[in-house]
């Protein structure tokens, strides 16, 4: 036998798997950031949903993922893996629903958004939601999964972390286009622009441009997921976990007994609401408060770009400083930069956008810092119980994370319907917003991150445990019980 280490001999990844890996984020994210920029708005604007209904809803939809998403994750963990693998064969399978329910989510059908269809529209817009959200679990676990059997070296996965990123920021891009010229100027009968309180033209968001986007969309995902799947290859081929009586409960609770992974869920998830909040309070704050929809896209641009050159480096800086000491320092610097434009608040808003693109570039830096090392974190923490505990099942772990990461959504959504409640936000048709409702909307908006991004930088300085020492011995006991697992024939490489 070979004197190669067993963590070698199950990597050595090329390009084309980093590409695939990156693609499988890229093409699940070209249709969740619908859900996360445009859809809010499309339900206030076009369906003429209230914000506590979609709040209500949003929750209802997180309770059913409570069964839902460890349901999936036990499949991905005892069923048999098939000639596609065990967790590759489901970016297959999860393709055309995907695309399916993405475009129902917006399809306007005979009479849903008017009035006197509100119960009927509120009926299709839940159906359609938790569809999609279905969808989206059957793709999100075990692609969450797949990283462990693609590479079991833990500065491949990193790598693996950083492409995933990219590819994600890249599906969210496309979206911004949408959000940013789905917008038409409000006419009165006689064909002049209507001013609101602020002198500002009063833009309404056209369902034509939005639906056309959504399929097309729809359409990219799909065909990227089916070229994704034929790109990756796992590695390592594991036996299927036991089915016996409370072998779920068991997996379930070493998860929540391991410090790591509950604090990086934690992170997670307020890491997933502070940007879905963003995303979807921005689409209202540039539209209503600074009158300029270009800065959906100028901002996402300021927060993403600094990826080009974080991944560059980024794998180097975490390999010599280690992932939580370098994330848990840019959380802090994300958390200043909102709060930062919390107490400009009252400046001319025509000076402030400018300041507003600056600070969210200075934000992006230090979110990009965890965004990009996310899912290597996790994999660190799984890594964890199982040299701690001896037991590994990634499907259960992903499905208790993804769980948690839809919790933040729910948080989101709350932050967001609750701002625009306590704002009284005006939803109904043509309907437009004073001046103290704006400056309300403002607070809310910069106040609500930096609060969020500080608790995530608190909970990874003080409650996170894999430091880089730690994380440099959990690798030395992983390729231990990678030997007496091959050893015991429990894994193949």
């Amino acid at each position: 036998m070979s004197q190669q280490t067993y963590i070698a001999r199950t990597s050595g990844l090329k390009a084309k798997d980093y590409l695939g890996y990156a693609m499988v984020d890229a093409a699940g994210c070209l249709v969740f950031a619908l859900v996360t920029t445009l859809l809010q708005k499309f339900y206030t604007d076009i369906f003429h949903l209230s914000p506590l209904f979609i709040m209500i809803m949003f929750i209802i939809a997180r309770v059913w993922d409570g069964i839902n998403d460890p349901i999936m994750g036990r499949i991905c963990d005892t069923v048999a893996p098939g000639k596609y693998g065990r967790y590759r064969k489901w970016i297959l399978y999860a393709a055309l629903p995907l695309a399916i329910s993405a475009v129902l989510m917006f399809l306007k059908l005979p009479g849903i958004g008017e009035e006197g269809h509100y119960t009927a529209t509120c009926i299709y817009a839940t159906i359609t939601y938790i569809f999609f959200g279905m969808a989206y679990t059957v793709l999100q676990i075990p692609y969450g999964s797949l990283a462990s059997v693609v590479t079991t070296d833990a500065h491949e996965r990193s790598k693996l972390s950083v492409f995933r990123s990219i590819g994600a920021a890249l599906g969210s891009i496309p979206v911004l286009l949408i959000a940013s010229f789905a917008y038409e100027k409000r006419l009165d009968a006689s064909g002049n622009v209507i001013l609101g309180e602020n002198g500002k033209a009063i833009t309404d968001m056209q369902y034509a441009p939005v639906i056309k986007g959504v399929i097309i969309m729809a359409i990219c995902s799909f065909v990227m997921l089916l070229i994704a799947f034929t790109l990756n290859k796992e590695r390592v081929k594991t036996k299927p976990q036991e089915k016996a009586p409370g072998a779920t409960k068991r997996a379930i609770g070493l998860l929540f007994h391991n410090r790591a992974f509950v604090a990086i869920t934690m992170v997670s998830m307020l890491l997933l609401a502070g940007q879905m909040f963003t995303q979807s309070f921005y689409t209202y704050l540039f539209d209503d408060y600074f009158h300029a929809n270009w800065m959906n896209l100028a901002t996402q641009a300021c927060t993403y770009s600094p990826m080009i050159i974080f991944m560059f480096f980024l794998p180097k800086l975490t390999r010599a400083k280690g992932k939580k000491e370098v994330t848990a320092i840019g959380l802090t610097i994300a958390a200043a930069a909102n709060l930062v434009l919390f107490f400009l608040r009252g400046m001319d808003p025509s000076i402030l956008m400018w300041i507003f693109l600056a600070m969210n570039f200075l934000s992006g830096c230090g979110l990009t810092t965890l965004v990009m090392q996310l899912w290597a974190m996790v994999t660190d923490a799984i890594d964890d119980i199982e040299v701690t505990t001896g037991s590994r099942d990634d499907g259960t772990a992903y499905s208790v994370f993804n769980l948690f990461r839809k919790v933040g959504q729910v948080l989101a959504a709350i932050c967001v319907n609750g701002a625009l409640l306590g704002m009284n936000y005006k939803y109904e048709k043509g309907a437009v917003q004073t001046l103290e409702n704006l400056k309300v909307m403002y607070d809310l908006g910069t106040l609500i991150p930096a609060i969020m991004f500080g608790l995530m930088a608190i909970f990874l300085f003080v409650w996170y445990p894999l430091t880089k020492a730690k994380t440099e011995e959990l690798q030395i006991r992983k390729e231990e019980k990678l030997k007496e697992a091959y050893e015991k024939q429990e894994i193949d490489i």
